[in-house]
C-alpha cells in the first residue's frame, strides 16, 4: 500500500529549524522525524513512498540523494576504511518518488497533486509527516475496511497539560479539569483513504475541512480512537521531548525495535 507524505508546509511553529530546514527534516537523534515515521510505515510492510513537496524541497531530495546508511546501522570497516560491510540497511528496500506540489499548497492540493501517482491503489495511506504513534497500524487499515467508509483518521487524546474551563455567562466557574479528561479526541493526522476520496475534492479544498465534510454528510468518514501514545513536533519543546525520550532509548514508536504490546482501540 503506498504512503503519501505532506512534507511541503514551511513550520512555521517551529521557526528554531524551519528557517533553515523544512519541518519533516527536524532531527530526532541521528535522522529527521520524518525518516522514523517512514521507519514504522515500513516496519507494517508499507514501503511505497510518495513525498509531496514544497517548502524547502530541494533540501529533502539532497538527504535522500546522499542517504548515509552507516549513521543509524551497525558496519564492518577493514582494510584502513577502504572496504565498509554493513551489517543492516534501512532503505534499501523503499521506493520513494519525490513530487513538487508548490509551497503555498495545502493539504487537499497536494493530494490531488499526486492523484496520477496513486492509479490502481484501492486504499492508500497519508500522513502530516511531523507526528509520531505506536498505533497498530494493520489495525487502522482493517478498521476502514470493516466500517465501508472512504475514509479515516487515527485520532488521539490530547497530550498538553492544558485545563479545561467550563463557566456561565457571569464567568462562575463551574468545572475545570485536564484537557485529557475533557472526552476531546484530536485528529492525529494517520489517514487510510479509499480511491474515491478524490470524489470529494474540489479545486482549493482542504482535505479535513471541505472533503471530510461531505463524507460526514454521508457518514462515510470513520476514525479509529486510540489512547495510547501519540505525539507530534509542532514546537521547539515537543522537538526536545522527542529527543529526550529517544535519548533514554524508550522511544514507543519505534515499533521495529519495540515488541508489540496490547492495546485497545475504539471505532468512532
Amino acid at each position: 500500500m503506498k504512503v503519501v507524505l505532506f512534507c511541503g508546509g514551511q513550520g512555521l511553529r517551529l521557526r528554531e529549524f524551519s528557517d533553515s530546514i523544512p519541518k519533516p527534516m527536524v532531527p530526532i537523534g541521528y535522522r529527521p522525524v520524518m525518516w522514523h515515521l517512514m521507519k514504522y510505515y515500513a516496519h507494517y510492510g508499507h514501503k511505497d513512498f510518495i513525498l509531496c513537496l514544497g517548502h524547502k524541497a530541494d533540501y529533502i531530495k539532497k538527504y535522500f540523494l546522499e542517504y548515509e546508511e552507516s549513521l543509524s546501522n551497525d558496519f564492518v570497516l577493514s582494510k584502513g576504511g577502504r572496504e565498509l560491510k554493513m551489517l543492516a540497511t534501512d532503505i534499501d528496500s523503499w521506493n520513494i518518488t519525490f513530487v513538487d506540489t508548490g509551497v503555498q499548497s495545502n493539504i487537499g492540493q497536494r493530494l490531488m497533486a499526486v492523484k496520477e501517482h496513486l492509479k490502481g491503489e484501492e486504499m492508500f495511506l497519508a500522513n502530516y509527516s511531523d507526528n509520531l504513534t505506536d498505533a497498530p497500524l494493520p489495525d487502522m487499515i482493517d478498521h476502514l475496511k470493516s466500517q465501508g467508509a472512504v475514509a479515516s483518521f487515527l485520532s488521539n487524546l490530547p497530550s498538553q497539560s492544558f485545563h479545561i474551563v467550563k463557566s456561565n455567562e457571569a464567568g462562575t466557574v463551574n468545572e475545570i479539569l485536564p484537557v485529557r479528561d475533557s472526552g476531546i479526541w484530536l485528529n492525529g493526522g494517520f489517514f487510510v483513504l479509499k480511491q474515491e476520496i478524490f470524489d470529494y475534492i474540489n479545486p482549493g479544498d482542504e482535505l479535513v475541512i471541505e472533503p471530510f465534510n461531505r463524507l460526514i454528510e454521508k457518514k462515510l468518514l470513520t476514525t479509529y480512537k486510540y489512547p495510547g501514545f501519540w505525539a507530534c513536533m509542532d514546537t521547539f519543546k515537543e522537538k526536545q521531548v522527542l529527543e529526550d525520550v529517544w535519548t533514554k532509548g524508550h522511544a514507543p514508536w519505534e515499533v521495529w525495535k519495540n515488541p508489540r504490546h496490547v492495546t485497545t482501540a475504539r471505532a468512532g
